[in-house]
């Protein structure tokens, strides 16, 4: 008898155990593992697949991910250019709600984050993740010197924060466990491991660097496997300086450009590999983007030349307000989840990753938070996103904004708003002080409605005003923008 009673009791701790370890792995398997690698200047139409007739950059990888996963063919950055995509990314609340109306940070200023404003990643740390930022932050830090502990005061464009200086405010106090990488591309030569200067490199050598310390990174936590991670890899290729290493200049047989995107592909793939080589893969969701359309560093008449074009069959690049600024890759991987080789033409912004997340892992956002986020989980099984939001806001360098709604798209400019020709200096004196453009009969911006359909124009900019003066574009409770006025008519008369 004391020995079937022992044996029973074996049975009920084994059958306990089982049950403790399936309903962890039930656990684990609704919080998977996000990796999300943003490029940076990287065009719609520089991935192949995205691109088939007029692209002839090779991008095996990113194709390879594609043909696992689901293409977005109508997501957008926050802005087309980087740091305000990358608040907008971060926070789930559009930049220009904040002190920067127009450009980019430059680095060794205070934190463009505030302090108790929840991130993607603080968020998924308070539900246990690990969290960690690879790359490019460009959203402004301070640096300590290291000897006085003064505040390093920026002296032009090179200066360079000394070795051994520490950052009060970087993306360790916003939410990430682990940091390494660097400020933006005029500070590149400055290595940055979580709150210190660690060295100063050769700007050549980043790319590589990056790619080593993500796919070590991945090494590492697939010995806790107890313990999702979020690993957010802001690449800061193929922007300038556009510096392909030895092994890879030539390769594409078009220009210095081309073979940078060919080398950002091949550290994308090593990450991925990382994943599968680690067994990762199943329980990893993989989002590959861009916070921008290409810039005209790239050389867009050489590569056009070749047959190239960076925006594929948009108008603009980064900088503008036509979609070729922030039209932008948006392909996800989540085997099991996410059906191959498919694709959703939704509407979605990079902004909507925080609110997305929250859905995924079944937590309410912070009070305060994600002003402007939507969740595209229900895209991913194809199902139709459910928002409160009536239309995604777009912005250009100079400031300049455009509302999308459904097939139409108000902008306030009347030519480019940013690098591209004409722009509002060069625009004709009698071009109206609008766009309106059909995407749906003419993706490529190219016939302006906004005198034909005035109630169109009104329709929107109502909408958008009601989105920017009211602190929020979803439905939530009250909110106030950080300026008490934003300039919404940018080059109106």
């Amino acid at each position: 008898m004391e020995l079937m009673n022992q044996a029973s009791m074996i049975r009920q701790l084994v059958v306990g155990a089982w049950a403790v370890l399936s309903l962890a792995a039930s656990a684990n398997a609704e919080r998977p593992n996000v990796v999300f690698v943003l490029c940076d200047d990287l065009g719609y139409g520089d991935v192949q697949c995205l691109n088939p007739e007029r692209g002839k950059i090779s991008t095996p990888n990113i194709d390879k991910l594609a043909a696992d996963g689901m293409i977005f063919t109508d997501a957008h950055s926050g802005s087309s250019v980087c740091t305000p995509t990358r608040y907008g990314l971060m926070t789930g609340r559009y930049s220009w709600r904040t002190r920067l109306q127009r450009g980019v940070v430059q680095g060794f200023a205070p934190n463009l984050i505030a302090a108790d404003r929840p991130t993607v990643a603080s968020f998924l740390k308070d539900q246990g993740y690990h969290t960690a930022i690879i790359g490019k932050w460009h959203l402004d830090f301070l640096y300590q010197d290291p000897a006085t502990g003064k505040t390093v005061k920026r002296k032009g464009k090179k200066t360079l924060a000394p070795v051994g200086s520490t950052i009060p405010d970087g993306p360790v106090s916003r939410g990430f466990d682990y940091y390494h990488g660097f400020h933006h591309a005029g500070d590149m030569k400055g290595v940055i491991e979580n709150d210190t200067v660690i060295l100063h490199e050769d700007e050549i050598n980043m790319l590589p660097r990056l790619k080593r310390k993500a796919v070590q990174y991945i090494e590492e936590r697939a010995k806790t496997p107890d313990q999702p991670f979020f690993l957010y890899v802001p690449l800061g290729s193929p922007h300038t300086p556009i510096l392909p290493t030895k092994e890879w200049q030539g390769k594409s047989g078009i220009n210095p450009y081309a073979d940078f995107v060919m080398q950002t592909d091949d550290a994308f793939g090593a990450m991925v590999q990382a994943l599968e080589d680690n067994g990762l893969t199943d329980n990893t969701l993989v989002i590959f983007s861009s916070d921008n359309g290409c810039s005209k560093a790239a050389k867009l008449k050489e590569l056009e030349a070749a047959g190239h074009y960076a925006s594929a069959h948009m108008r603009g690049s980064k900088a503008d307000i036509w979609d070729g600024g922030h039209r932008v890759p948006f392909i996800v991987r989540w085997p099991g989840n996410v059906a191959a080789g498919t694709d959703s033409d939704q509407l979605i912004c990079l902004i909507d990753l925080i609110a997305t997340l929250a859905e995924l892992t079944g937590t309410p956002l912070p009070a305060g938070s994600a002003e402007d986020s939507v969740s595209f989980l229900p895209a991913l099984s194809g199902k139709p996103i459910v928002s409160t939001r009536s239309g995604v806001i777009h912005h250009s360098i100079s400031g300049h904004f455009a509302y999308r709604q459904g097939k139409w798209k108000l902008c306030l400019a009347k030519a480019s708003g940013g690098w591209s020709a004409p722009n509002e200096k060069s625009a004709p004196a009698d071009a109206p002080k609008a766009q309106l453009y059909d995407l749906e009969n003419d993706p490529s911006e190219t016939t302006n409605l906004y005198e034909s359909h005035p109630e169109v124009a009104k329709r929107l900019l109502k909408l958008l005003e009601a989105d920017v003066v009211g602190g929020r574009s979803t439905d939530g409770a009250a909110a106030k923008n950080d300026m008490d006025e934003i300039k919404l008519w940018k080059s109106e008369r």
